[in-house]
């Protein structure tokens, strides 16, 4: 059943030459995970306030100001990563479990003195790996009328014949999608009465319908070859994804008077991000049985890049005789210089002439066995910052801490620093919107060299509601599904030991995130449609360790 979705074409009347990103893929990127140190996990990463920890040089640069002593530390953890997505009454899972590095840094203090106001000054260094894009999934679902193949169809309008004597696969004018569906024979030109430069013939001899009239084919106009009363069949639906965000902080931070500390953190980071997704279509009868025919379509996807950021924060204790903190942070765009590299392989298998008749259609034997690669850039969104911490004693800490940053205003660019106009205006307009992170943290020491930490983490949506996959009819992409990923819940817990100059740190974090999943979205008219909705449920299990130490 066809699923009404945005009732606007802005797609109309754009054109890009070999566009390769999405918004969804930029989502990805600039997202980030609660990681860091075990004791940053533990308190639900609240820890831009209270400052002291090598992990809040990502948040609050000025954090690193509160150390009075170098530091030295790693963090590994073993994750448990599992999809579950549901259709109706069926259910599917895959999970995926690995030993991750996920941090090590070191901080140098040195003293200025205690008559100053500038008491220290600060450096830091820190590798933290600040996303996982580690995923797998499977799922299996009833299309209905509905038919990858109009997408197929929908992204060929207008492509002429003599286009069709060049390479599909290395032409501006031509999407992958539109090649993958011509050259695997899963569309076609539409058949009409009314009069074309191309005449419908057979054997030369040009068709007429049952009226006597001529028939013309109309390149305007694809259309799929599945039947007016046939239905489709999504036998399968495989996705794997890989790679992660590295980023790499210089610091700089400063300590006046015990009461104001200035922070300054210079980032780089590297983006490795790997996606292979098989897609498989039976073509069925309107009663749903099989008349052995549809597809598979394969999907092969790297994107890798290099960007750079700068972060400024300071934390102020109002109140000399108060130990309550503030903290304020701001965050540039992260400026990325990308490529996307991506192959596709479709095994069509229809019925030609009342024979079965199988297609191969390869990138790599249009292309001389290489993907096809794409330059671009990408720029992240602002993100503000503002946090509070308390101590109780020596006790307790209690921290808390608010993060915004708006995805409609994330830029896509080409190389030469023109501006993407569908995909900025596609965020910008119709699929993302601004984020809302909350963190709360706490850590009771039980003795002075014990501590027991917990944390809160929640994450709003940054997409829209009936937000799409919408791709332009030049685009490169042949992985038509997205996921519209709704708020995330971070769990956390820890416990800490601190001797004289080591110490170890153990937390475990939970995460749980629903969203929904559709294989693909097609244009008919004004509007947009999907199948019907996959639901999915993301969970992670995270149990990581920090050693380190102080002296």
């Amino acid at each position: 059943m066809k699923k009404r979705m945005i009732l606007v074409a802005f797609a109309a009347g754009l054109s890009a030459a070999a566009m390769a990103q999405t918004v969804y893929d930029g989502v990805d990127v600039a997202s980030k995970d609660l990681s860091g140190t075990a004791r940053f996990v533990g308190m639900g990463g609240a820890l831009g306030a209270l400052g002291g920890d090598i992990s809040t040089i990502g948040t609050n640069p000025a954090g690193i100001g509160i150390y009075r002593s170098n530091d030295l530390m790693l963090s590994v953890d073993y994750s448990l990563s599992r999809t579950e997505s549901a259709f109706r009454n069926n259910k599917y899972s895959m999970s995926k479990a690995r030993w991750n590095f996920d941090n090590m840094g070191f901080v140098y203090s040195t003293k200025v003195g205690d008559r100053t106001s500038l008491r220290y000054v600060n450096f830091a260094f820190n590798y933290q790996k600040v996303k996982s894009f580690v995923r797998s999934m499977s799922a299996e679902a009833d299309l209905g009328r509905d038919s990858q193949t109009f997408l197929m169809a929908g992204m060929s309008d207008g492509i002429g014949p003599d286009l069709w004597k060049n390479n599909p696969f290395d032409h501006n004018d031509i999407g992958w999608l539109s090649a993958l569906g011509y050259e695997g024979g899963l569309i076609d030109p539409s058949i009409t009465t009314k009069r074309t430069d191309f005449p419908y013939k057979e054997n030369g001899v040009q068709l007429t319908n049952e009226k006597g009239e001529p028939l013309y084919l109309d390149y305007g106009n694809y259309v799929s070859v599945l039947g007016h009363d046939d239905t489709s069949y999504m036998r399968e639906f495989k996705s794997r994804k890989t790679g992660g965000v590295h980023n790499y902080d210089f610091n700089v931070a400063f300590n006046f008077n015990e009461r104001f500390f200035l922070g300054f953190t210079l980032g780089i980071s590297d983006v490795d991000y790997n996606k292979y997704t098989l897609y498989d279509e039976d073509f069925r009868t309107a009663a749903g049985a099989s008349n052995h025919t549809g597809y598979i379509l394969e999907s092969f996807n790297k994107l890798t890049g290099v960007g750079v950021d700068f972060k400024a924060g300071a934390i102020v204790r109002p109140f000399e005789d108060s130990p309550f903190r503030i903290g304020l942070a701001l965050h540039t765009p992260t400026f990325y210089q990308m490529t996307w590299a991506t192959s596709a392989r479709l095994v069509s298998d229809l019925i030609r002439d009342n024979k079965p008749h199988q297609t191969v259609v390869d990138s790599y034997d249009y292309l001389k066995d290489a993907d096809l690669k794409f330059e671009y850039q990408m720029h992240t969104p602002w993100t503000y910052n503002v946090s509070m911490g308390y101590t109780v004693g020596n006790r307790l800490a209690l921290g808390a801490e608010y993060e915004y940053k708006d995805y409609s205003t994330m830029k896509f660019k080409y190389s030469d620093g023109v501006n993407m106009n569908f995909q900025t205006n596609e965020a910008k307009n119709f699929c993302l919107k601004g984020v809302h992170a909350l963190r709360l943290g706490a850590e009771y020491k039980v003795i002075p060299q014990f501590a027991l930490r917990a944390g809160y983490n929640y994450i709003s949506s940054a997409f829209k509601n009936g937000a799409i996959k919408a791709l332009p009819n030049e685009s490169i992409n042949t992985d038509t599904d997205f996921t519209n990923l709704k708020s995330m819940n971070n769990y956390t817990l820890g416990i800490g030991y601190r001797g004289k100059a080591f110490y170890a740190d153990l937390a475990y974090k939970y995460s749980v995130q629903k969203g929904e999943f559709y294989p693909f979205a097609y244009k008919d008219g004004d509007a947009y449609y999907t199948p019907e909705v996959i639901k999915v449920t993301d969970t992670r299990s995270k149990v990581l360790v920090t050693l380190g130490m102080r002296f």
